[in-house]
């Protein structure tokens, strides 16, 4: 059997350098086995074996997830809006192939119906394989998922879906447009009344700029809207964040609507919790001046 290679892995450490996105630093992580290795209709696609991080999901060069730290990432984009909901019944994900954010929306009850629109057939099929701690997300009743366009598949929708997450690469490639306000006018038109989203929003050390574009183009379309982070070891300068809206004016995204009891709460979740929830929308003064 040949064994793999990959051009960002040399003497057995993976580097993640990207001279548009994170530039004048890089991530590395060692490698202890390649695992996979193609090139999608899309993007490249590489999932390694790391020697602490447990498997590494990887596309187009940069880190999508590790089984170490997904969590911190998937609990917090999910919980973030489904708890800013009174009561999500039919939500929507865009991207999130590998099964991380479907995973924590079916740990609300009172679901109905999850679909998930990813464009990538790939990534649905590589992490089943080799991420099944995040893609038992799949595997649940009412999940259902589409494999295309999340442009296209918004147009088809109208009043439809409480509360939409978007699970997003960097506003690079495919991405691009996910980060512009026709697709956020897209996701105003396709929620009901009081819906609710999240949008992966990018790295308050290395992405300001974007992010304050985000918030202006998300306040033009939306009345509610905040930003609200994450820590994660494995993401360029170890934070990520994402921006909340609500099409209802008068909800407090800051606090959590709806919450599970403290042994539910430490039962279904490794990360987030009430008191994370009120804490992520607390920003940094030179965030906090330049956002607000």
């Amino acid at each position: 059997m040949e064994e793999l290679s990959h051009p960002s892995i040399q003497d057995g450490w993976f580097r993640e350098i990207s001279d548009t996105m994170w530039p004048g630093q890089a991530m590395t992580l060692r490698v202890k086995q390649i695992l996979h290795v193609e090139q999608s209709k899309y993007q490249d696609v590489l999932v390694f074996e790391s020697t602490d991080y447990g498997n590494v999901l990887v596309l187009d060069g940069a880190i999508q997830a590790t089984e170490r730290d997904e969590f911190s990432y998937q609990e917090m984009i999910t919980h973030l809006a489904m708890n800013s909901h009174p009561n999500p019944k039919k939500v929507l994900v865009i991207g999130g192939g590998d099964g991380g954010v479907l995973r924590e929306v079916v740990k609300h009850e009172g679901i109905e119906e999850a679909v998930l629109c990813d464009i990538d057939e790939a990534v649905p099929r590589v992490s089943k394989k080799y991420l099944p701690s995040m893609a038992v997300g799949f595997q649940h009743p009412k999940v259902k998922v589409h494999i295309g366009d999340g442009f296209k598949f918004l147009e088809e929708y109208k009043n439809t879906f409480d509360v939409i997450i978007t699970d997003s690469s960097d506003p690079e490639g495919p991405a691009e447009m996910l980060f512009q306000k026709p697709y956020f006018l897209l996701l105003h038109d396709a929620l009901t009344e009081n819906g609710v989203i999240t949008t992966q929003a990018e790295s308050m050390w290395i992405h300001l700029d974007i992010i304050k574009k985000l918030k202006s183009d998300c306040k033009e379309v939306f009345p509610n809207v905040e930003y609200a982070y994450t820590t994660i070891p494995t993401y360029p300068s170890g934070q990520i964040g994402f921006m909340v809206c609500s099409k209802n004016t008068t909800v407090n995204l800051k606090e959590p609507l709806r919450t599970w009891s403290d042994d539910e709460e430490a039962k279904l979740n490794r990360y987030y919790n009430k008191a994370i929830h009120k804490a992520a929308f607390v920003l940094p003064t030179w965030v906090n001046n330049a956002l607000n």
